[in-house]
């Protein structure tokens, strides 16, 4: 299993980019840390899932 904002999730050797399809996530405002390290957007597509991974999903906020 793959640890997804702190939910268990079957996640185990798809993209970070599908996952964040998979979960309507809005990629342009927001950030991907895998295993405590920020993962460039350029790398969404390239980095695979593996077992006992843990992906934390940071959307940004605007405000004033």
């Amino acid at each position: 299993m793959v640890i997804v904002n702190g939910e268990e999730v079957a996640a185990i050797g798809i993209s970070i980019a599908t996952l964040l399809t998979q979960r309507n996530a809005p990629v342009s405002n927001l950030a991907v840390e895998l295993n405590g390290k920020i993962v460039p957007r350029s790398d969404f597509a390239n980095v695979l899932l593996k077992e006992n991974d843990k992906v934390e999903i940071i959307s940004f906020v605007g405000g004033g």
